[in-house]
């Protein structure tokens, strides 16, 4: 029994190793200048490469019914944006804390729309 438990356990380790990371994260959004940061469209993308990410970002920023999507960031651990009427500011970092702070240090009277990690 142990011996089986052994070799599932080192099937289970090996097949981890063997999946990949998906090692990036992007922001799409639609946030025209006059748009408030609780109107404002976004999509999350996740990949294996910065470009598949943020490819992922636009077409879920699009499928979310918004027509004037742009990848705002792009990160690999924890990201942020964020928004008002007039500014924006955009964050990334170890944390999503430090992520939204950077975003808000940047726009300091805006409101996080969007913020995740890997």
């Amino acid at each position: 029994m142990l011996r089986k438990l052994t070799f599932g356990l080192m099937t289970t380790l090996l097949l981890a190793q063997a999946a990949p990371a998906l090692a990036f994260g992007a922001f799409a959004v639609d946030d025209a200048q006059g748009t408030a940061a609780d109107e404002a469209g976004y999509g999350t993308g996740w990949g294996t490469t910065r470009k598949e990410a943020e490819a992922n970002a636009m077409r879920e920023c699009k499928n979310a019914g918004n027509s004037s999507c742009a990848v705002a960031v792009w990160f690999e651990t924890c990201g942020a944006y964020a928004g008002n009427r007039i500014h924006y500011g955009i964050g990334y970092g170890a944390t999503r804390k430090a992520a939204e702070r950077m975003a808000l240090k940047d726009c300091p009277n805006c409101k996080i729309i969007v913020s995740d990690c890997e």
